[in-house]
């Protein structure tokens, strides 16, 4: 099943560096090591506050980490779509497995993160996974299938064109441990048959599926060449620049 699709290499920082002269050093980096290619696209999320910085800094897609799903108004300490626009982000980061842990973010408020965001014709990365205890309970599909068919109510199939799914198992996040390929690839299956339930075949095939979780350049490939996986959610090696040089630089 080797895909030969272009490949999506995110950076995902978190909220990381904590020096904003860090952060410029690490994308100036980044984007000297990256040898140009139209085999990948790299995409960077830096916390919102480098926004401005770091567009100023690299010629790398902008994403933001998260996105609120009004467009102003009494909402202390949120960004929205529009906001996000005129930095020139051209992707959100919605459902993240930290995000829907620690504020509580449920599949209702990621949907309406996504109505928002796709309304305004920002592209979405949806992360969706399971917990360790949900695989171990053998509910990984279950809980998967929910997340996407919650995540994606009265979303039209005229707008999935612009939604990216990214496949993080949570029990894999930071941890060093992985799925086999055989999993990934298994899951990349399942992501496609929902997809092709809710919506057809064609849109099944024509999206764009991340793997993340524990990612670096020694995983990267097995990752994506034979498993369907379009590409690559990237956390903590995001933020070695070397590392991730080396990661981006294996797709071309």
């Amino acid at each position: 099943m080797i895909n030969k699709k272009q490949k999506i290499i995110i950076a995902n920082w978190k909220m990381n560096p904590v020096d904003l002269v860090e952060a410029e050093n690490l994308i100036k980096t980044v984007r000297r090591g990256i040898k140009k290619s139209d085999d990948r696209k790299v995409i960077i999320c830096p916390p919102s506050i480098y926004l401005s910085k770091i567009k100023t800094n690299s010629h790398f897609d902008l994403g933001i980490q998260n996105i609120f799903w009004e467009d102003k108004g009494a909402y202390t300490g949120e960004v929205s779509v529009l906001m996000a626009k005129n930095l020139d982000v051209k992707y959100a980061i919605v459902g993240h497995s930290e995000r829907r842990l620690y504020m509580k973010e449920t599949n209702e408020m990621i949907n309406a993160k996504i109505v928002s965001t796709l309304k305004n014709n920002l592209k979405v990365v949806l992360c969706i996974g399971e917990s360790l205890a949900e695989k171990n309970k053998d509910r990984a599909s279950e809980i998967i299938e929910r997340q996407i068919r919650e995540a994606l109510k009265n979303i039209k199939k005229s707008q999935i064109s612009n939604l990216i799914i990214a496949y993080e198992p949570i029990w894999a996040i930071g941890t060093g441990q992985t799925p086999s390929q055989d999993e990934v690839m298994s899951m990349s299956l399942f992501l496609k048959k929902i997809i092709t339930n809710l919506y057809d075949r064609k849109t099944a095939e024509n999206l764009d599926i991340l793997y993340g979780g524990s990612v670096n350049s020694q995983n990267a490939l097995d990752f994506v060449d034979s498993t369907g996986m379009n590409g690559l959610l990237v956390g903590g090696a995001s933020l070695n620049a070397s590392e991730f040089v080396r990661i981006v630089n294996l797709f071309g």
